[in-house]
Formats: structure tokens, sequence, C-alpha cells
């Protein structure tokens, strides 16, 4: 009987330790990112990449067509954004992968503590068996001096065999969850790997999409003359975006009882104070671009500047046209409005309510543009005013 309660007791306080173990340590942490919602950013990959291979077949129809220039820059410029948006899509799945593969370590990490753990509880076992002798349980059963002594040893015993099978099936199942979660973290690391591999082509893609929107626009110039029908449609172009801007401002002020103030605006961005086009009559050098200039052009600031919204307001345009490029629109009330254009990307969507500094876009070259910069802005009471009124410390580069 002694025996028995001495392996009862071992048993007993072989569960008391383990039961001690802090439970946070013994339940993985919860996936803050899943492989769904990485397969479905590798979805969207695919259709962005749908898209941009019609764009070329496009674009390669159009190549040899000596009146198709401003065409093709428009094409470009959709193929540009889509795979700014591909970039984008990209480093979200890299980043969820970095995410996941922390996880798993994580839970590779406690698993094995774990394993360790209930290894030890069966190390502990054998060794009392060892002690006890292998026919330990029969012994234990012979000694019974009566009939009720023995039901009671047997069930004493079950008791410990039961625990002694459970142990097994423990360190069996933990050594099983450690052989998928090292399985599982070799497939995330493949699978990060590839996202920037993909990476890496997308940014070669981009450069060389900037390089040739730069040329298109250099070869509209050469040849000004047989696209001058085209590029007065585009000036047209601007000043029906400008009747719709007046028009979208005042119809949400109506609706949103806004008011407009004057004033108060910040630079639209932080990376430079040097106007390379002010506001009026110009010589651009650039065919299309207005020569009655009807906002600033902010240079210095290349394809990764972030575009701040310079007031609070409510987004009423934000799309992709031949003039302006990438660009978007946020009013700040009545016949107050702010544009930003030839963005190589939007951050914001019509209808959103921006604050003050809020990122809304990223520089770049979209539309009928010469060199990354941002064409920036303000209208007043429904009239365009000068930029440079409210741009402080700006620097002179025309």
């Amino acid at each position: 009987m002694k025996q028995t309660r001495k392996i009862l007791s071992l048993v007993l306080a072989l569960v008391m330790v383990f039961a001690l173990v802090p439970e946070e340590t013994l339940v993985p942490v919860a996936h803050a990112v899943t492989q769904e919602q990485i397969d479905d950013l590798k979805n969207t990959s695919k259709e962005l990449a749908s898209e941009s291979s019609k764009l070329k077949l496009r674009l390669a129809e159009l190549k040899d067509q000596r009146t198709s220039a401003i065409q093709r820059k428009n094409l470009l410029d959709q193929q540009i954004d889509l795979t700014v948006q591909q970039i984008s899509n990209t480093e979200k799945q890299i980043s969820g992968f970095e995410t996941m593969l922390a996880q798993t370590a994580y839970e590779l990490e406690e698993a094995e503590k774990q394993e360790e753990a209930q290894y030890a509880v069966f190390c502990e076992r054998a060794r009392v068996m060892e002690e006890a002798g292998s026919s330990s349980y029969w012994a234990v059963l012979f000694k019974a001096n009566s009939f009720s002594d023995l039901l009671s040893r047997l069930s004493d015993i079950q008791e410990v065999m039961n625990y002694d099978q459970g142990v097994l099936d423990e360190l069996r199942s933990l050594q099983e969850e450690i052989k998928v979660k090292h399985a599982e973290q070799e497939g995330l690391m493949a699978q990060s790997e590839e996202a920037k591999a993909a990476l890496e082509v997308h940014k070669k893609d981009l450069d060389q999409q900037y390089a040739e929107a730069e040329a298109l626009v250099a070869e509209i110039d050469e040849n000004v003359g047989e696209y001058q029908e085209q590029l007065n449609e585009l000036n047209a172009e601007r000043e029906q975006i400008q009747a719709e801007i007046v028009k979208k401002s005042n119809e949400l002020a109506q609706q949103m009882n806004m008011t407009a103030t004057k004033g108060g605006y910040i630079w639209p961005e932080t990376a430079s104070r040097k106007i390379t086009s002010p506001m009026g009559g110009r010589n651009t050098g650039i065919p299309g671009a207005s020569t009655n200039h009807k906002g600033v052009d902010i240079g210095g600031v290349g394809y990764t500047t972030n575009v701040l919204a310079t007031k609070a307001g409510v987004v009423i345009t934000s799309k992709l046209s031949s003039s302006y490029g990438n660009y978007v629109v946020i009013s700040h009330g009545p016949g107050n409005t702010t544009l930003y254009a030839h963005m190589s990307s939007r951050a914001v969507k019509e209808g959103d309510t921006v604050t003050q500094g809020q990122i809304i876009g990223v520089t770049g070259n979209t539309g009928i543009s010469r060199g990354a910069h941002l064409h920036y802005e303000i209208t007043e009471n429904g009239v365009r005013v000068n930029p440079l009124d409210y741009l402080p410390n700006y620097i002179k580069g025309w």
C-alpha cells in the first residue's frame, strides 16, 4: 500500500508542477495576420497584373501610330498607377509574412518548451517504473490482503496507467505540432522570398514606365503641331474639371451646411520649398501644359514625397485624367477647394473626410507633365487664387 501511495503521490506532484506552468505560456499567440488575408492580397495582385497586361497590349498596338503619343501617355499613366498599386500590395504581403513568421516562431518556441516539460514528466515516470520494477503494477495487486483491498488497488493502478498513457499521448501530440510548425515556417519563408523577388520586379517595371513617360512627353514636344488639336482638348478638359469642382464644392457645402474661410493653408508637402512655375502666363516649353498656369508647380520632390492636405475638408474628386494625371480635389466649404495634380498615386477616395496635414497621395509625373513635381491650386469664392499668397518662405525657381 505504501508503494501505491508513493506512486500516486509522485503522480499528483507532477500534475501539480505541470499545472503551475503559467497558462499564457501554453496558449499560442493569436494570429494578427492570417493566410486567408495573404491569399486575398495575392488575388488582388493577380487582378492588377491582368489589368496591366491588357494596358501593355494596347500600348503595343499604338506604338507605331504617329499621332498616338498623348493616348499612349494616358495609357502609360494608367499602367504606372497599377504598378504603384502592385508595389503597395506586395509590400503588404511581405509585412504580413513577417508578422506570421514572428507568430509562428513564438508558437514553435512555446511548443518546444511544452515538449521539453512533457518529456521531463515522461522520463520521471520511467525512472519511477524502473525503481519499482517492471512488474510493479502486478506486485501491488498481488500484495492485496482482501478482495476489497484488491478492488481499491485496481482503481489506483488504473489511474496511474491512464496518466502514463496521457503523458505519452501528449508528448506525441507536441512532437507532431512542432513538425507542423516547422513546415509552416518553411512555407512562409518561401512565400516571403517570392514576394520580395516580385517587389524588385515591380520596382524595375515602374522605373522603366517612368522613363517611357518622359520619352513620350519629349516626343510630343518634338511634334507639337501634330498634337495641337489633342492638346487643345486637354486644356479644355482642365476648364471642365474646374467648373465641376466649383459645382461639387457648392453642392457639398449645402448638404453638410459647411462654411468657408479664407487662408489657413499649410504647405502641401515637406520635402521642398522650390516653386518651379508660378501662377499666370508663362512659356512652359512643355506641349499641352497650360500657358496660363492655374496654380503653382513645386519641384524637387521626386516620386516618393508624400502630398499633404493643406486644409481640413472633404475629398470631392480623386481620379486619373489625361491632363492632370492622378489628382485629388478637397472641398473646404462653398467655393473653397484645393487641387493636387500629377501624383504617382492617390491615398484617398471621393467622400473621404481629411484632416489638415493628412497624406492624400505621393508626388509623381502623371498627366501632361515633365519631371516629377506637384501642381497645386487654390480656389476661393469659386475663383482660382495665387497659392504663393499662402506659401511662405518659398524659393523662386523659375
